[in-house]
């Protein structure tokens, strides 16, 4: 494990709310949650649907996510593909609420979601 270039982290920039950003604009749902490290867009992991994480990082040229699950605190660079333990700490909160359902959110995730998984 290594610890991520802090090169285009802002630690300073709270994540943009506590489920995904694209998931919630267009009713979708999501697995898990990821924090873009440099502007805090939350998006869903690689497992779910949409993907929507990999997709900002890729649109943005923001590589570098951290975990926004509760109890995690990894990040993972896309551009080296690198699982990293260690890193700045980000502004909180660090996150979902521990009360959110995953997958989430509770309403909209259709009863055979681990069929529709990655």
């Amino acid at each position: 494990m290594s610890t991520p270039d802090s090169s285009g982290i802002d630690p300073s920039v709270p994540p943009s709310g506590a489920g995904c950003a694209d998931c919630d604009q267009a009713g979708g749902w999501w697995l898990h949650l990821r924090r873009c490290a440099a502007c805090g867009h939350v998006g869903c992991c690689d497992s779910s649907p949409a993907q929507h994480a990999a997709a900002h990082a890729a649109a943005s040229g923001h590589p570098v996510i951290r975990t926004y699950e509760p109890g995690e605190s990894w990040f993972w660079n896309y551009v080296t593909e690198s699982y990293v333990e260690d890193g700045p700490d980000l502004a909180p909160p660090l996150s979902h609420p521990v009360a959110q359902s995953t997958p989430g959110p509770a309403d909209r995730v259709p009863a055979d979601w681990q069929a529709r998984l990655h």
